[in-house]
């Protein structure tokens, strides 16, 4: 099955060697994304709150980009740096799916890149 790269400047330049997304057949599959700002390359990290909420917005660009939007996510995977924060995290995270939310885990981690406290990825279907 062939695959396809996703590639926008929506969301910030991968930094290693991956794609932001990658689509096979109908599935869209989306690498880790950090609160890194698109265009100043910045980490947006005053607080917790803000930064979940830089990392969705990263997501969107990349669901958007690659005609996907969160509807059509199925499963999402959170990294986080401290599970003391995981309501807060989630309350953000919860305001991108009103209905019919996808399957995830949430996982802490003792590091992130570039020493970010929540990383998410997902993957998304398109019927």
């Amino acid at each position: 099955m062939p695959k396809t790269c996703i590639l926008t400047e929506e969301a910030p330049t991968p930094i290693g060697p991956y794609s932001q997304a990658v689509i096979a057949g109908n599935t869209l599959y989306l690498s880790g994304q950090i609160a890194l700002d698109p265009v100043t390359g910045e980490l947006v990290n005053d607080n917790i709150t803000e930064e979940t909420h830089a990392v969705m917005k990263n997501l969107e660009a990349v669901l958007r980009h690659a005609g996907y939007s969160f509807q059509d996510v199925v499963k999402c995977s959170i990294f986080i740096r401290n599970m003391d924060e995981f309501t807060t995290i989630n309350d953000a995270y919860g305001m991108y799916f009103k209905s019919n939310p996808p399957a995830r885990e949430t996982v802490e981690v003792s590091r992130l890149p570039k020493n970010v406290n929540v990383e998410i990825s997902c993957i998304a279907v398109k019927s």
